[in-house]
């Protein structure tokens, strides 16, 4: 599954993850690259996860994931996404039980800008690290995700700003998920469309 990125996406992740050296950029492994990629992950719940417009779509479904193949300890995250205002979304870490995905067991960096209790919306890691006021928002556009967790520390970063920083051991390693979930109050959830998805393993 571990693919390394050709010439041209090396210049990219130079670019979008700010990196000085190939050699640091040629460690990426590309998960999603425009409507690429479902291949990568086992599907879990009903979701209706698709390839569309250049991009990897679910917009129906009562709740579902995309779980990677394999379990990760330390990494680093980097996505482009598209949330519509109702969203209900994000991207789970070191996830304990693959079959079964929760805030409870796992880091979920949320994607919910209407979520009940806004110090957990999007940006923030749900129940480990609260988001302070101006509560930043996705909806209706398309955003930068940056995840880097080593160790007991993690940092989020939404469109090149920082929103949170967790200091939290209790997960040590596992998959990484991409999440379709229902919005507030249990009304369908806006879609939601991942057209880039790179990993980096942390040595």
């Amino acid at each position: 599954m571990k693919m390394l990125l050709n010439a041209a996406m090396v210049g990219y992740a130079l670019l979008v993850v700010g990196f000085t050296t190939a050699s640091n950029a040629e460690d990426w492994i590309t998960l999603i690259e425009g409507e690429q990629g479902l291949e990568h992950f086992n599907r879990i719940g009903d979701a209706n996860w698709r390839a569309e417009d250049g991009a990897i779509v679910a917009d129906q479904g009562a709740g579902g994931h995309l779980v990677t193949k394999d379990a990760y300890e330390d990494v680093e995250v980097y996505a482009e996404f598209w949330a519509d205002h109702t969203t209900n979304s994000g991207i789970f870490l070191r996830a304990q039980n693959p079959q079964q995905i929760g805030f409870a067991n796992a880091y979920e960096v949320n994607i919910f800008d209407q979520r009940p209790g806004q110090e957990y919306s999007t940006g923030a890691i749900v129940g480990f690290a609260a988001l302070a006021e101006p509560f930043p928002t996705a909806g209706g556009k398309w955003n930068t995700l940056e995840v880097r967790i080593q160790g007991s520390e993690a940092v989020v970063e939404l469109n090149g700003q920082v929103t949170v920083r967790m200091q939290n051991d209790e997960f040590k390693a596992g998959p990484i998920s991409l999440q379709y979930a229902a919005g507030a109050g249990g009304i369908p959830g806006g879609a939601i469309k991942w057209r880039k998805v790179m990993i980096r393993p942390l040595p």
